[in-house]
């Protein structure tokens, strides 16, 4: 079984989709992509900084429209028998799966980052990464500070959410054997400080018809998979303020059988964190359209 994957908020870097429009009808689909997301994608892929593309309400869009960019061009994509999304990374899953439409999921990530960075405004606050450790001692120690587990990622990492002044004091006093660091990011993503957001996306998530999607997709929520379009559309609203169960998305691709796994643009994260949770799964991180062709030959190849 090969599935795809989709990656989540920070997978971005300034100049990323330069190589990408240079594909056949890229810079028209990116156009539309913009239209419909309420951001200038080109521009942001290709000529705005590190400061401006980490912005929340330019970030969402932008990564998921990378995304399904490089799904359009990935030959061989009707192999794939199962996808899943990290974060808002989820959106593009939801499209590339036939849950929504490419219109429908680049409006809702629209509105997604826009409402996620009006709610992150509203107190100082951020994430941060812990690196190794023991996951039960590292959670104890989140919730002595008030944090919050945001990100289950697997493979040794969680991801600490909450009060910039509690995150700086997990810093200069991490659990034992752990390694903290912060992540530039806007503010404490997938908490009880994104609840106004989840009202915002609520509303417009009620506005879009959703189908049962095409192939297995899998939810962060807690790994399972969803047969239902509109069950997944309503765990796409609610993840905003719930931790991302990545973890248990990859117990979940072990359980089925996955075989390979190829990661869409803006790729690496989730291939790197399957490298230490899938050992032996062969994965391809598809960073520019030179990486296309090994993927491809990963969904030609026979399935185990």
């Amino acid at each position: 079984m090969r599935i795809a994957v989709f990656p989540g908020q920070g997978s971005q870097s300034p100049g990323f989709l330069s190589p990408w429009l240079a594909l056949d009808g890229a810079a028209d689909r990116l156009s539309q992509y913009s239209e419909w997301a309420g951001v200038d994608l080109v521009a942001a892929g290709t000529e705005w900084d590190a400061d401006r593309i980490r912005d929340t309400q330019v970030a969402q869009p932008l990564i998921v429209a990378a995304s399904l960019l490089s799904w359009n061009a990935l030959p061989g994509r009707d192999a794939i028998a199962g996808v899943a999304g990290h974060s808002v990374g989820e959106f593009a899953a939801a499209a590339a799966s036939g849950i929504l439409t490419e219109e429908d999921a680049l409006r809702l990530v629209g509105i997604r980052g826009r409402a996620m960075a009006e709610a992150a405004a509203a107190e100082q606050t951020g994430m941060s990464a812990v690196i190794g450790g023991d996951e039960a001692s590292v959670v104890s120690r989140l919730e002595e500070l008030g944090l919050t587990p945001a990100n289950y990622n697997g493979g040794g990492q969680l991801v600490a959410a909450g009060a910039l002044d509690a995150l700086a004091q997990l810093t200069a006093e991490p659990p034992a054997g752990t390694r903290v660091i912060p992540l530039q990011v806007a503010g404490a993503f997938h908490t009880r400080y994104m609840a106004p957001a989840v009202e915002t996306l609520r509303t417009a998530a009620a506005e879009v018809e959703a189908s049962d999607p095409r192939v297995t997709v899998w939810t962060n929520r807690d790994g399972s998979p969803v047969a239902r379009g509109s069950e997944f559309v309503g765990l796409l609203v609610d993840q905003v303020a719930s931790p991302v169960r990545w973890d248990l998305c990859m117990t979940a691709f072990s359980s089925a059988g996955v075989s390979g796994i190829v990661e869409l643009s803006p790729a690496g994260t989730l291939t790197g964190l399957a490298k230490r949770a899938l050992r032996g799964t062969p994965a391809v991180a598809v960073k520019t359209p030179d990486d296309l062709q090994a993927a491809a030959d990963l969904l030609g190849s026979a399935d185990a």
